[in-house]
């Protein structure tokens, strides 16, 4: 079947809009700019940075930490493909016996930081920091570790150290 699907928002910190800073919208279409597209191979992860910018000509710098993850619940159609009949009946024996057959697509997941501030390099270093916690499942709270995050003082750029 077609490969390439449309990115949806799991889950975002902070759950509700600040006063003053707006959820970018469609920010989910930036992620991928080559589309959501399923892989047969695991692929490194990758790192960029989008700049949008609002109505009132403000700003958001967007940086995007992209990896792909083993997707096992995708739904099988029930249409078994002539010549693939025992390929079939071999994994449904593994479904049923218990074993868990070894990935064979992975889904991208990204990522992402909005702020106003064009820090680049810190913004990949804190992707990296939730990515690890989250491939490692690490225990540690997404929640709390991105509120550590957001309660950080960076300098105003061309201040003092």
């Amino acid at each position: 079947g077609p490969t390439e699907g449309l990115g949806k928002i799991i889950q975002r910190f902070p759950q509700k809009d600040w006063e003053d800073t707006p959820f970018p919208q469609g920010i989910e279409l930036f992620c991928q700019p080559g589309g959501w597209q399923l892989s047969k191979e695991r692929k490194q992860p990758t790192f960029f940075v989008v700049v949008l910018t609002d109505i009132d000509s403000e700003r958001h710098y967007c940086s995007c930490l992209t990896f792909y993850e083993a997707e096992i619940n995708l739904q099988v159609r029930g249409e078994v493909e002539v010549g693939h009949e025992e390929e079939f009946l071999r994994r449904k024996g593994e479904e049923e016996s218990g074993l868990i057959p070894p990935a064979e697509v992975f889904a991208p997941k990204s990522l992402v930081l909005v702020s106003r501030l064009d820090y680049p390099e810190i913004f990949r270093a804190c992707l990296g920091l939730i990515y690890t916690v989250y491939v490692d499942s690490l225990n540690v709270s997404l929640e709390t570790l991105i509120a550590n995050l957001c309660s950080c003082l960076v300098p105003a750029s061309g201040g003092s150290q």
